[in-house]
């Protein structure tokens, strides 16, 4: 008996060796995020959530990564951004993922990064927008989003193609809406053009008259109105133009693309430049791809979390591709130099400051009741209409 097993007992240890790698193979590469399932930013965090499961199956159907599979690890987060740097460290020191994808959100991502960065651990940056999330020393933090520093590029560009040099820059008081107006104020100035003294003008959320702002923009001679913050301020703003008689020659309120906005002006809207970062029409590389199979899985259109997160899963899968290694330096490397397009825009950074500079939000102008892309020029579907017209020179739209 004992000498029927000793050639059965050498095949198998024979075989082992050969046996071990591919089963090594067969551990899947343990993809890890905390995102936002309960709490206050759980409906929010919803499509980001659902992007990234896609994401997953996707990469799976085409063989995984490095012919290994996807596993993603989803912590829930809580809506606690001051939990995500605890819950990383967990991703990396529990859980052992490979690679890691941010939470939702600015204020978790600066969590997130510092954790990832202390363990030189790959993490692509999503949803960070502000810049505290690209701190000075970071080496292993990749922003996909574009950066609310950049929020005022192409009304920039607009106003310098139109001519308009004296500006007049409006944010509401939160910290997103200060920071792109801050920074539009410092680029405009570089570029040529005056804000006027002082930068942006800062105002109180839920102000519902801007008569003031408006005498300080006329006093100023304003050529063009440049206002970040929220729908029903851009309506406000409108509301307050309307009854004052005042139309600046280019307006421009960051949230005048959101639907909301024109549904409570109605046709008082036309002719406002508003801003979207994400678009389900917006003709960017592999869109239309994309929302066919967001929609087919989960039964509605995406939104710009669900953009966010996808576009991440997709710049990861291409740097992993690129570098043929889950080795965190070669990753790092390949992502530092990486040049590749999403449905975001396109991803490229700068190499000194991990800055997104490939993906810009777009302006979307309302023009006939409709909201058409008028900048960049890739994605225009109409030429951008201006001077904002004078009210008594309006006329009625025909429904």
């Amino acid at each position: 008996m004992n000498r029927m097993r000793a050639p059965l007992l050498g095949l198998v240890l024979a075989l082992a060796p050969a046996c071990a790698p591919a089963q090594a193979q067969t551990h899947p590469v343990v993809v890890g995020a905390a995102v936002a399932q309960t709490g206050q930013l759980a409906d929010l965090a919803a499509g980001y959530r659902k992007a990234l499961l896609l994401w997953q199956d996707e990469v799976n159907g085409a063989g995984g990564l490095l012919g290994r599979r996807v596993e993603l690890r989803l912590i829930d987060d809580r809506s606690e951004a001051v939990t995500a740097e605890r819950l990383y460290e967990r991703l990396v020191r529990e859980h052992r993922a490979d690679l890691l994808i941010g939470p939702f959100g600015s204020a978790a991502s600066r969590g997130a990064a510092a954790a990832a960065d202390r363990a030189h651990r790959v993490l692509i940056n999503a949803t960070g927008a502000t810049q505290s999330v690209l701190r000075a020393g970071h080496r292993y933090v990749f922003q996909v989003a574009a950066p609310y520093a950049a929020y005022g590029t192409g009304v920039l560009a607009i106003a310098r193609q139109a001519g308009y040099h004296r500006l007049f820059i409006l944010a509401r008081d939160d910290p997103a809406a200060q920071e792109m107006a801050t920074h539009a104020a410092t680029d405009a100035t570089r570029q040529g053009m005056s804000p006027g003294a002082g930068g942006a003008h800062v105002y109180a959320p839920g102000l519902s008259d801007f008569e003031p702002l408006v005498a300080m923009a006329k006093a100023a001679g304003a050529e063009a109105w440049i206002a970040f913050g929220e729908a029903t301020d851009a309506a406000e703003m409108v509301k307050t133009f309307k009854r004052l008689g005042y139309a600046p020659p280019l307006f421009f309120a960051q949230a005048a693309a959101d639907p909301r906005f024109i549904a409570a002006v109605g046709q008082d809207a036309e002719r406002v430049i508003g801003l979207s970062a994400y678009e389900p029409f917006f003709a960017t590389p592999g869109n239309a791809k994309f929302v066919k199979a967001f929609e087919a899985r989960w039964s509605s259109p995406p939104g710009l979390a669900a953009a966010e997160g996808y576009a991440a899963g997709m710049v990861l899968q291409e740097a992993v591709s690129r570098a043929g290694s889950l080795d965190q330096e070669r990753l790092r490397e390949t992502l530092a130099a990486l040049t590749t397009e999403t449905v975001l825009g396109g991803y490229k950074l700068d190499a000194a400051s991990g800055e997104q500079l490939g993906a810009r939000p777009a302006l979307l102008q309302i023009l006939k009741g409709r909201r058409d892309v008028v900048w960049p020029d890739a994605l225009a579907t109409a030429m951008w209409q201006l001077p904002y017209p004078g009210w008594a020179q309006r006329e009625v739209l025909q429904k």
